[in-house]
């Protein structure tokens, strides 16, 4: 999926969004990739609201399907190789109008679109997103150890983990996700009962290495999977996986105060705009939702 603004000027930066783990696909006899029965679980889809939003404030956005990877693979490279593919993609749309992309955009009709993406997206300011375990694959894509598998020309320059597992593999090695010369923040839920908070980890292993200054927020009464709108009640295998039922954000103040966050580190890392850096360091409170802000400082 892909949300733009509706008149392309000038170069515009690109933001990469990727799901985790759920189902592959529609039906819960599916065992197999391609779906045997039913088809693709539309997750992917689940990041519509951020997309627009963040599609109006100037980025071109794109959220990819990581299914495949979720019926058949444990690998956590397997998710930072598949936003590099997407990336390759993008640099050879952006560079030359070219390349596998080219002339495949269609509609919510599914009628052929041909957004003049070429000369439009600057490949040098690229942010991106992962959830879940999407959020790990992120964060390895970015980190110093992964940094040189970069398509050429990329530059990924603001990386956000929503909800991130946090686990190392072995265990005290975190060098597959240590980033610390690309910005980054991370989003936790205070009422996760997926992952909890785990994904402020990423912060605690900079210990002092960090070039640049990275945030974090924990959403005090957020949840898991209301980050993601195919992964929320009333849709399809939805699940309020809250841990503090009584007093959880609703969906949609959850995704507002995500919106909101998102929309200010991105404006601040890839266009330079400070309007927006009071909320990342708690300045100003997110809308509608307690939270408890974290700025880690270069060389904190």
């Amino acid at each position: 999926m892909v949300h733009y603004p509706a008149t392309l000027r000038g170069r515009l930066p690109l933001i990469v969004m990727a799901h985790g783990s759920w189902w592959a696909c529609d039906s819960q006899d599916a065992y197999d990739w391609p779906c045997e029965t039913g088809s693709p679980f539309p997750s992917y889809r689940g990041y519509d609201y951020l997309g627009a939003a963040l599609a109006a404030r100037g980025f071109v956005v794109v959220s990819i399907s990581a299914d495949g990877i979720n019926q058949t693979s444990f690998d956590y490279g397997d998710r930072a190789r598949l936003v590099n593919e997407h990336l390759s993609l993008w640099q050879q749309l952006a560079a030359h109008g070219s390349g596998p992309l080219a002339g495949h955009f269609t509609d919510e009709a599914g009628r052929p679109v041909a957004p003049a993406f070429a000369g439009h997206v600057d490949m040098s300011r690229v942010g991106t997103l992962g959830h879940s375990r999407g959020g790990k694959g992120v964060m390895w894509q970015a980190s110093d150890k992964h940094r040189a598998e970069w398509p050429a020309g990329v530059r990924v320059r603001a990386v956000l983990g929503l909800a991130p597992v946090k686990f190392d593999d072995p265990e005290g090695d975190h060098s597959d996700t240590l980033t610390t010369t690309v910005p980054f923040a991370v989003v936790t839920g205070g009422c996760d009962g997926a992952v909890h908070e785990a994904g402020q980890e990423y912060l605690d292993d900079l210990a002092g290495q960090n070039t640049v200054t990275d945030f974090s927020v924990s959403l005090t009464y957020a949840n898991h999977n209301y980050f993601n709108t195919q992964w929320t009640p009333p849709a399809l295998f939805g699940e309020d996986d809250s841990t503090c039922p009584a007093t959880e954000l609703t969906p949609a103040r959850q995704q507002d105060a995500l919106t909101a966050y998102a929309t200010a580190f991105y404006r601040y890392e890839l266009y330079g705009d400070r309007g927006g850096l009071p909320l990342l360091t708690g300045a100003r409170p997110l809308p509608g939702a307690a939270s408890v802000t974290r700025v880690v400082p270069a060389g904190r």
